[in-house]
């Protein structure tokens, strides 16, 4: 009797399984119902679907879900949309580096309006050395900086 109830239950529940939707078929089920939406991509894994993609709005985002919730076979729902955003923040500005030949031209005039200062400039990276007074060296070293060198070195001496 208990052998005769085990393969009835193991019967049953094979039978069940052998019912349920395949991840293939829910996947094409959900890709018919989603096929004027090529933004949004669903995958289906042991009947768990996962939604990727670009959504317009929250409300979007919702209903995409909750048509693939719909779905016959699907258990649950993985919803990673991302919403599209209107103001999106524009690219950072290129960085202007000066050629070494103007960037010279620049850093000299700069630099004598300092006594003691010397400048040179190898590579896009200007070389300050000399002497300096203290209230002084602020001001130099933005006066330098705006004229977008690579980098500047300051080998200067506080006096």
């Amino acid at each position: 009797m208990k052998i005769r109830s085990i393969l009835l239950g193991t019967g049953l529940a094979i039978s069940l399984i052998a019912c349920a939707p395949k991840d293939a078929e829910i996947e094409k089920a959900i890709s018919e119902k989603l096929n004027d939406t090529p933004e949004i991509q669903v995958t289906v894994h042991e009947g768990v679907a996962t939604i990727t993609g670009t959504c317009d709005d929250e409300n979007f985002k919702k209903n995409i879900e909750k048509s693939v919730r719909a779905t016959k076979g699907v258990k649950s729902v993985v919803n990673t949309c991302e919403i599209k955003r209107a103001n999106q923040e524009p690219a950072a500005a290129t960085v202007v580096i000066n050629s070494d030949t103007d960037l010279d031209k620049a850093v000299s005039k700069v630099v004598d309006a300092y006594d003691g200062v010397s400048a040179t400039v190898v590579g896009g990276v200007v070389t300050l050395s000399g002497e300096i007074a203290k209230d002084r060296l602020q001001p130099l070293i933005q006066s330098i900086q705006e004229l977008h060198p690579k980098k500047v070195d300051n080998k200067l001496t506080i006096k």
